[in-house]
């Protein structure tokens, strides 16, 4: 019979080659492969098999041996590692079948792909859609392959990168790492790699897009780069298909809403001129953007440097139990569901029966009478401004005087007179972390949504927005 059987042995280790492949090789009469991987299968051969091995870079050879010595008769098993349709052999032998019209039968028996072997011993990081980049230019032309490094990046998917260094092509992952973040992938992108998946010797390392250091790299390593919903678990990465968001709670109203916000956030993320900012100040931007349809948010919300995840630290640890707004607007706008998941209170002083009669005595707004009796009461709340300015300078005055010590400012103040100046005021001091809509922009519904923002920040690398509605 005249018969190729093509075979992918798998990443190396024998626990991971199919049934199929280990009784084909069990019965193999000639076998032609790469000499290096002969170690990992000649425990399954028989004794009188002919194993034929050639070196690197000699495939069009072993083809042409593969199909001569079937004409003669044999059965040939031509060997790849990994799967022989990925990166393998199973092309080439079409190919030359193809190309001389030969009557010699060809089967191929497919095998565990090193990215699927990388990608199980790094978590889930290939759960949704994905593409695979050799970054081999010997065959296809630099210029292709970013053409490819491109449009995956721009497309969000997962990329497994394959061929990511040797000694002589030592700059290609580098570039790569260069495209994804000019493409708007985030520096916090988690990043794993395995060198050696299935074989000794194996090492699989968890990193991040920012930190991934090329010099790490060799020709034996495979690179998983995780899409924008990717996150990290302990020392695993994860990327979610989507079932939880959409099954995991009953259909309603609530899960249909939250479905259409993660839509509009991805569609605001794709339009955001800058692509790589720090995940908690994206978060809170993308919340901005969504509540305003205003995208000069992108230049007018200044966070200080981790000042959300601070704060949502505080929440997480009972540190921080209470919100005080400025407005019954801003109370309002905050998710209830939220505050019940968290432990928190919103309190507004405003309608207190004690804010007029001090108001009135102290020749001062309500807003700032909330204020006043605000801080006796809960001095080292949450302060959250979404209309008057007034307030937020009567907070930073009893800053000043050492009566308030907030674990955080949200100062969305809306308006002309003093707005400005009241967000400059509150700017200047340093060791308390703010959320700031700088400029005259501002109102209660942003306010509302930037402290949602913060008490879901532990959705905001799986870019997951809506708990809580």
């Amino acid at each position: 019979m005249k018969q190729i059987i093509v075979v992918g042995i798998g990443p190396g280790s024998m626990d991971d080659m199919t049934m199929a492949v280990r009784e084909t090789l069990a019965q193999a009469d000639v076998v032609v492969g790469y000499k290096f991987y002969f170690q990992f299968i000649k425990p399954l051969l028989p004794d009188t098999a002919q194993c034929i091995d050639t070196g690197m870079k000699r495939e069009y050879e072993r083809a042409k041996i593969a199909f001569q010595l079937a004409e003669l008769g044999h059965q040939v098993i031509v060997m790849s590692s990994g799967d022989a349709g990925i990166y393998g052999m199973a092309s080439l032998i079409w190919e030359m079948k193809a190309k001389s019209q030969s009557d010699v039968e060809v089967i191929v028996h497919p095998g565990i792909s090193a990215f699927q072997k990388a990608g199980a011993l790094l978590g889930a990081p290939v759960s949704h859609d994905f593409c695979v980049i050799s970054l081999s230019d010997l065959m296809t032309p630099w210029n292709l392959i970013e053409r490819r490094i491109t449009a995956a990046a721009q497309a969000d998917f997962v990329t497994a990168v394959y061929n990511p260094r040797s000694n002589e092509r030592y700059w290609q992952l580098g570039r790569l790492k260069e495209i994804f973040l000019n493409a708007g992938r985030s520096p916090e992108t988690p990043v794993g790699y395995v060198r050696q998946a299935g074989r000794e010797g194996e090492t699989v390392v968890l990193t991040t897009l920012g930190k991934l250091n090329p010099d790490d790299i060799d020709m034996l390593t495979i690179v998983i780069i995780g899409n924008s919903q990717t996150f990290a678990f302990a020392d695993k990465m994860i990327t979610p298909r989507g079932y939880i968001q959409k099954y995991g709670q009953k259909e309603s109203e609530k899960s249909i809403g939250a479905g259409i916000m993660t839509e509009s956030f991805h569609t605001i993320l794709s339009e955001l001129h800058r692509k790589d900012y720090p995940t908690d100040h994206r978060w809170l931007l993308l919340h901005a953007i969504h509540t305003t349809a205003d995208f000069e948010m992108e230049n007018v919300l200044y966070t200080d440097q981790g000042a959300a995840e601070c704060i949502f630290e505080r929440i997480r640890q009972g540190k921080l139990k209470t919100i005080v707004t400025d407005v019954t607007m801003v109370e309002s706008g905050i998710r209830k569901g939220a505050l019940q998941r968290l432990g928190l209170e919103v309190k507004c002083y405003l309608h207190d029966s004690r804010v007029e009669q001090m108001a009135a005595q102290q020749h001062i707004t309500r807003t700032q009478a909330g204020i006043r009796l605000a801080v006796e009461e809960h001095p080292d709340a949450l302060f959250a401004f979404g209309n008057a300015p007034t307030a937020l300078i009567e907070l930073c005055e009893l800053m000043r005087k050492g009566k308030a010590r907030p674990q955080g400012i949200v100062a969305a103040p809306v308006g002309f007179v003093h707005v400005k100046e009241s967000k400059y005021m509150v700017k200047s001091f340093a060791d308390v972390p703010k959320v700031i809509v700088e400029g005259r922009k501002g109102g209660s519904n942003i306010a509302a949504t930037l402290c949602n923002a913060i008490m879901t920040l532990d959705d905001a690398i799986q870019l997951v927005p809506g708990r809580d509605l």
